[in-house]
């Protein structure tokens, strides 16, 4: 197989990875940063490690590869909204217009998610068109419900009350 059908296939395969939704956020020179993201997940338990990969053509990656510290915030089912303003809809410090964003030691936090993992930039790895940032978490907050925004196949879910995953009200993005 040549290397383009590759890729397609690989991106075929991938939009069939459902996963949480994240918004990823930092501070640098006063400046607060926020993407959405699903390419984050835990590396380690001991010490407590999380990794994001952000495309080196990002906003994020400039305040990261400086060594920002960030935040890898897991976004619930009712912050579609957020994840969408994160992914483009909005710019800047309008990214931050919607949700109870907190401040730990400078980093923007959102503390009415899912769940927040602040990190310190420990390691960096840039392979391709991306950098892979590995952040040893220094605090962690969780909601009492478990109820995340998942995305999957260009499209967010909700769980429904008997535990199976429907399709928002907004379709795909």
């Amino acid at each position: 197989m040549d290397q383009t059908a590759v890729t397609d296939q690989m991106r075929l395969g991938l939009r069939r990875f459902a996963k949480a939704v994240m918004v990823v956020s930092a501070r640098h020179d006063g400046v607060r940063y926020a993407m959405s993201a699903t390419a984050c997940s835990e590396v380690s338990l001991d010490p407590p490690t999380m990794l994001v990969c952000v495309a080196q053509a990002a906003s994020m990656h400039m305040p990261l590869a400086a060594g920002a510290d960030f935040a890898i915030n897991m976004l619930h089912s009712g912050q579609e909204q957020i994840s969408r303003n994160c992914g483009g809809a909005k710019r800047g410090e309008d990214r931050f217009d919607e949700g109870d964003w907190q401040d730990d030691d400078g980093t923007p936090w959102l503390a009415d998610g899912q769940a927040s993992f602040i990190c310190r930039v420990v390691n960096r790895v840039d392979h391709g068109t991306h950098s892979v940032f590995i952040g040893e978490v220094r605090a962690a907050h969780t909601a009492e419900i478990v109820d995340p925004l998942v995305y999957v196949d260009g499209r967010y879910l909700e769980p429904a009350v008997d535990g199976r995953y429907l399709e928002t009200a907004h379709g795909p993005s």
